[in-house]
């Protein structure tokens, strides 16, 4: 929406330019008083300013959209990590699980059971 507005601003800067110029030629004014101009060197500012505020919309966009394709990526990574978990690693980690629980049952004593 602020790139809506951002681009309506800088058309009606050009057009208010183009008027501009078209009135002091017509008024018969040389090319370096024409550019001297408080106006044309306001109206040209606004357009530099839009121009700018429209460049770092587009390059936060662009970041935007580089993110959210990484995030899908990533999403996708594990998705497909999840859905083929490889069968010879569960079953020796469940092995290994087997004996340290045996292993530490009994060296664990309470007062209780003293």
């Amino acid at each position: 929406m602020k790139k809506i507005h951002l681009e309506k601003q800088n058309k009606t800067a050009e057009d208010k330019l183009v008027a501009r110029l078209a009135f002091l030629k017509e008024k018969g004014l040389e090319s370096v008083t024409i550019q001297r101009d408080t106006l044309i060197r306001k109206i040209r500012a606004q357009i530099r300013k839009v121009n700018y505020r429209l460049a770092c919309i587009a390059a936060q966009e662009k970041l935007n959209a580089e993110k959210a394709q990484i995030k899908a990526e990533k999403l996708d990574k594990k998705k497909s990590s999840r859905e083929m978990p490889p069968a010879e690693t569960t079953k020796s980690v469940s092995k290994k699980k087997g004996k340290k629980a045996k292993a530490k049952e009994p060296s664990f004593t309470t007062k209780a059971q003293e």
